[in-house]
């Protein structure tokens, strides 16, 4: 009979808890708030007896606001405890996910230099022809990869050619055309508006796609325009499909001008 190693299930317990405690102190923080209106609720009925009591030993018909408070606050401790523990749980997991999104802006921001840095050197060093096959390559793994068959297509009503965005990873049904308008139309509005930038959540609004937990944290300014290409490859099924290319990737705080 194999032995419960308590030390692994401990370790594991631990991570997993580590990994989610903001969801955990949030949770907390919010059934802390439910309990502390219950235990107000509750105490409510003790604290009017007691001013009750307290007004029929002073011989008095009202009690100053210092004196009902003095009069009436025991009943409420256990109510004010439970909310101070529950603010703390919910600015513990604010706190976290403030510094975990920093570490990632962090990450982002390294990536984002070695990618320029990597496509620099790769033109340098292999001319800008094979660079260009690369990225065609490339284009065709990312089809092979992402099946359209295990994949939905979403329709934009705006063509019937197959697409791949690079970064959602999502096949979508539009026209080259279509689309070199709307990048022409938002690098135009990166020019001419007093802002300067553009969300990616922009460009998908203008393609058709929904979007998605990240591209309002990333976009393009007049530093870093839109620059999409256009990479022609084959679905598993042999079916045409062209794979989007952004020539100049969507920075982390695009809107910070430099």
């Amino acid at each position: 009979m194999n032995k419960i190693n308590v030390a692994g299930i401990f370790k594991t317990v631990k991570n997993l808890a580590i990994e989610h405690s903001p969801e955990i102190l949030t949770g907390i923080g919010i059934a802390g708030m439910i309990t502390t209106t219950c235990l107000a609720v509750k105490a409510t009925p003790k604290a009017l007896q007691l001013i009750e009591a307290k007004k029929e030993e002073m011989g008095v018909d009202k009690l100053t606001p210092v004196e009902t408070v003095k009069t009436a606050w025991k009943p409420y401790v256990p109510a004010v405890i439970t909310c101070v523990a529950s603010v703390g749980c919910i600015i513990g997991a604010t706190s976290v996910n403030l510094r975990r999104n920093a570490a990632l802006a962090t990450a982002y921001k390294l990536s984002e230099t070695a990618l320029t840095e990597y496509k620099e050197k790769a033109v340098e060093v292999v001319g800008e022809k094979k660079e260009q096959a690369i990225r065609e390559k490339i284009a065709e793994d990312n089809i092979k990869q992402n099946p359209v068959s295990k994949n939905e297509v979403f329709i934009t009503g705006k063509g019937e050619t197959l697409f791949l965005e690079p970064l959602s990873k999502r096949y979508f049904k539009s026209d080259i055309d279509y689309i070199r308008k709307a990048e022409n139309m938002l690098n135009k509005q990166m020019l001419h508006d007093i802002t300067g930038y553009v969300s990616l959540s922009e460009l998908y609004d203008e393609i058709g796609l929904d979007h998605t937990g990240v591209s309002d944290e990333i976009g393009w300014n007049v530093n870093n325009l839109i620059d999409i290409e256009f990479h022609a490859a084959l679905t598993e099924d042999e079916k045409p499909c062209i794979a989007l290319d952004y020539q100049n990737s969507p920075k982390y705080k695009y809107y910070e001008l430099m």
